[in-house]
């Protein structure tokens, strides 16, 4: 596939799905990557995320679930697996709860989640995923089935890791609300004040239930948010230093680097250099 049709299959649909040896190299860097929740699942593989020492005894199935927006980069020379991702848009959003786990699975603060898959899950989830891109492969892909047995895989996922959750009460279910309210309003909306009143509370009550839930206030998260799609920024878009301060709401460039440097201790500069070294030299691996 040539890589301008690449990009236009990506700008126009809610499901991407490759087997990791024919996917093309300019996915990692695709702007409209941006807005996908990602899966990719190694076969018979050493994981990313371990070092050299602790190789030996882990090769296996290994599934890894990176959020939207991630700053994740993944060079997979000689990994065997698949990599599928899909748009919010294919969630069951008015399934709140199911909703609310997924975006908790995929850990919306940025990071990756990790799980290694036993051999009983690894059945399950293949019968699934064989349906899922069955209907993915068909021109005339039945949308509702798609969406359907996406939730399946997911819920699989989600039944994984339950025993890692406890029962969301309501202070959780307000801290999963705020990190949604946070997504879809962080850039055009700094005040405290907004989102508390979206949630019906105060801005001290706020922030006692995201410290209690999160270990962070509503700043740290909004400040977290945006550092994250700086991050994004420098490493998928050719938008200067200057560009990216005025998209993400800065008075001006030197704000911004002040801005990133308190709080990832480099300057915009740096970190794009630190990217660049780090893909040049550290194969299989993943960077945040």
């Amino acid at each position: 596939m040539a890589e301008n049709e690449h990009q236009l299959q990506l700008n126009h649909t809610l499901l991407y799905i490759r087997n990791l040896d024919s996917c093309p190299p300019g996915y990692l860097y695709d702007p409209a990557r941006k807005d996908f929740f990602e899966v990719l699942w190694l076969q018979d593989e050493y994981p990313l995320h371990k070092t050299t020492a602790e190789l030996a005894a882990v090769k296996g199935q290994w599934i890894y679930l990176m959020p939207p927006y991630r700053v994740h980069q993944l060079n997979k020379a000689g990994k065997k697996g698949i990599l599928f991702s899909f748009k919010r848009e294919l969630l069951e959003e008015q399934d709140k709860d199911f909703a609310l786990d997924v975006f908790r699975v995929f850990n919306l603060s940025g990071e990756f989640t990790i799980m290694q898959l036993t051999s009983d899950m690894v059945e399950r989830l293949t019968k699934v995923y064989d349906l899922l891109a069955a209907e993915y492969r068909d021109n005339s892909g039945n949308i509702a089935m798609i969406k359907s047995l996406l939730k399946v895989f997911l819920l699989h996922l989600i039944k994984m890791k339950k025993e890692e959750f406890t029962t969301l009460d309501i202070n959780q279910k307000r801290a999963y609300e705020f990190l949604l309210l946070l997504e879809d309003n962080y850039i055009n909306e700094r005040s405290v004040q907004f989102y508390a009143d979206k949630l019906g509370l105060s801005t001290k009550r706020l922030n006692q239930v995201l410290k209690e839930v999160l270990n962070e206030t509503s700043t740290q998260l909004l400040h977290d948010r945006l550092i994250l799609e700086a991050k994004r920024q420098i490493i998928h878009s050719e938008n200067s230093v200057k560009e990216i301060a005025w998209l993400l709401g800065f008075k001006d460039r030197p704000y911004f680097s002040r801005f990133f440097k308190v709080h990832t201790g480099q300057t915009p500069e740096a970190f794009q250099q630190h990217v660049k070294h780090h893909m040049d030299t550290l194969l299989n691996t993943l960077i945040a």
